[in-house]
């Protein structure tokens, strides 16, 4: 069986997708004939426990954990305790909090600072010490416990530049996965990089699209990015959903159920959706009356404070955090599933790993955001619900109105399209192709 050497940050008992994606893999991947080794740290910063994850991972899977130093207890004791040390977070908000630093643009001096620090001192990102230990045990570990192929997956995209290393010094196939972009994120424009952090950035990016084997990524607009901008192959596999997950029975509980999960930014707050719902909720008593609005995650501020103002506050079932297969559950049973993207044009190209997972849900979807971005296609193509963008109340209002009548004649019927090519073995087989095209092959 051939042996593959994955490289990432995020691994059980975190949750997220990208945890989920080469949990995944690496439960699917023995079956296509190649051995999983997963390379991660021994105490990384997790924002969130999912001990349910830990069971999808075969027994005979080879798990090497070193430990990593991170900057973020300087970090807390600038910013203060219980401070969000997560990226993505930090662009949001944590659950029940007002927008952080990133996002906001009032920042007090020590923010600031912080802020500059993040962006300019630890570049690419704050695992980038643990590139230099990593590369020097595992020289020494491959030379003694062989593989076929190198894959590295990121964010944190200092991982890539571990695989970047031991390709050139070992010369192994070298693939490196991007779950998201690397100079074109969204939230990296509210870092205050200096221009000469932007040049060592896109001259980082640059050298791993051009000195790898071939390029992952994760959405189809992401692709064709990477690919206008190197002569390297650049190949693509998206997130997508295990049936396993869905082998649940769920009761409908009498309620219209609009369910969201995951994290609910400010920055992608549906303003303009909560207002037709409380339009909607004010016109029909019998409505407000059925509606609930299922949040399961974290929630910033702002978007409680919306609701509110939108005369919707009695009717949200605030569910907090929720372990994979329990949100799996609540998705199943929603009248529709709530999907706003970030307001943000660079977010157009990004597939949330959640719309697999709102798929398999075989409930109708409502996407807000960019209508001619990559989820718009995936919604389109599948028949599982529409993009409407931010300001286009009369689309949610359709979507709305069309879903509350089906509920009164009976339940909103289930999504029938064809998803097939999303779930987690068909991904994998493709993964497995990908891996038998490189292996054996230097660049």
């Amino acid at each position: 069986m051939k042996r593959v050497l994955v490289i990432t940050y995020y691994w059980p008992p975190s949750g997220g997708s990208g945890v989920q994606r080469w949990v995944k893999f690496a439960k699917y991947l023995p079956q296509e004939g190649w051995k999983p080794v997963i390379y991660t740290p021994e105490n990384p910063e997790y924002t969130a426990v999912d001990r349910t994850l830990e069971g999808e991972i075969p027994h005979t899977t080879e798990i090497i954990r070193r430990p990593i130093t991170e900057p973020y207890n300087l970090y807390r004791k600038l910013m203060g305790k219980g401070a969000s040390t997560d990226m993505k977070t930090l662009t949001a908000g944590a659950a029940g909090g007002a927008v952080t630093e990133i996002s906001s643009g009032r920042k007090t001096f020590k923010q600031r600072l912080s802020l500059w620090i993040r962006g300019n001192v630890f570049v690419p990102d704050p695992r980038v010490g643990w590139v230099r230990p990593s590369v020097r045990f595992l020289k020494k570990y491959l030379t003694e416990h062989p593989v076929d192929v190198i894959v590295t997956t990121g964010p944190p995209h200092s991982m890539h530049l571990i695989g970047q290393r031991l390709h050139k010094e070992l010369g192994i196939p070298w693939i490196p996965d991007f779950r998201d972009p690397w100079t074109r994120m969204y939230y990296l424009k509210h870092l205050p990089l200096s221009k000469g952090t932007w040049r060592r950035l896109r001259a980082m990016e640059q050298s791993v699209l051009d000195e790898c084997s071939t390029v992952l990524a994760v959405t189809p607009l992401v692709q064709e990015e990477f690919q206008a901008q190197t002569s390297t192959p650049v190949a693509m596999i998206t997130n997508g959903y295990d049936g396993g997950d869905f082998d649940q029975t769920v009761d409908p509980d009498g309620f219209f159920n609009i369910v969201h999960t995951g994290l609910l930014a400010a920055d992608g707050n549906p303003l303009v959706f909560w207002k037709v719902l409380g339009d909607k909720a004010r016109e029909d008593a019998s409505f407000q009356a059925a509606l609930r609005l299922r949040l399961v995650g974290k929630v910033d501020r702002e978007v409680y404070d919306a609701i509110a103002a939108a005369g919707l506050r009695d009717c949200v079932v605030d569910l907090g955090y929720r372990d994979h297969l329990a949100a799996v559950r609540e998705q199943m049973a929603a009248s529709f599933l709530l999907l706003p993207l970030r307001n943000d044009p660079e977010y157009r190209p990004i597939l949330p790993g959640k719309l697999f997972e709102y798929l398999a849900s075989r409930r109708p979807v409502l996407g807000i955001g960019q209508e001619d971005g990559a989820m718009a296609r995936v919604l389109a193509d599948t028949g599982a619900g529409i993009t409407a963008g931010w300001d286009n109340a009369p689309a949610m209002r359709a979507f709305l109105d069309q879903a509350w009548e089906q509920f009164r004649a009976g339940g909103v019927p289930p999504v029938a399209g064809d998803i097939t090519r999303f779930s987690r073995r068909n991904l994998t087989r493709e993964l497995a192709a990908l891996l038998d095209k490189v292996s054996g092959q230097s660049k």
